[in-house]
């Protein structure tokens, strides 16, 4: 496995990925990643803006299994978002959401000060995940937020 930059034939296989999650926890609604009207063009999308990324994990085979993005947090200089971070089924268990972060946090210290994010608080493992990272709960969302149903929001001091 290893990780590289999306590339347009990565597309379909990331907004299938992402779907096929947030429906096994019922998330396929309104106010979640579900219905992000970028998510069928992640990489144009990512390349549109500066100092954004979304990078996979991709197999032997050069298939994407998994990605996590980063892009600035709405108007807010400083800080940036992590964004979709999301891995197959089949691809769980093995270590690939940490890989993932690492990369997106070393991505994030060269261009913001703090990185924030926006889950569930049911999706516990994602939770664990952000905690063993160095992100601090927050009580409420940062203004500008755009996904609505998360209940869990996340800070990380980067430098």
């Amino acid at each position: 496995m290893r990780i590289r930059e999306i590339k347009e034939k990565d597309n379909k296989t990331i907004e299938q990925i992402i779907k096929r999650s947030l429906e096994s926890f019922e998330l396929n609604i309104p106010g979640t990643a579900y219905f992000d009207p970028q998510l069928g063009s992640l990489a144009q999308f990512y390349s549109q803006q500066s100092h954004a990324k979304y990078w996979v994990i991709a197999n032997e085979l050069d298939e994407a299994v998994g990605g996590v993005g980063i892009a600035p947090f709405g108007l807010e200089t400083g800080i940036c978002e992590l964004q979709k971070l999301y891995i197959a089924p089949e691809a769980q268990g093995r270590g690939l959401s940490r890989k993932l972060m690492q990369a997106a946090l070393e991505f994030a210290e060269e261009h913001y000060t703090y990185c924030y994010l926006e889950t569930m608080k049911k999706l516990k493992a994602a939770n664990l995940l952000y905690a063993k990272f160095g992100f601090r709960q927050l009580e409420k969302p940062l203004e500008g937020s755009e996904h609505s149903t998360m209940d869990a929001w996340y800070i990380k001091e980067l430098r």
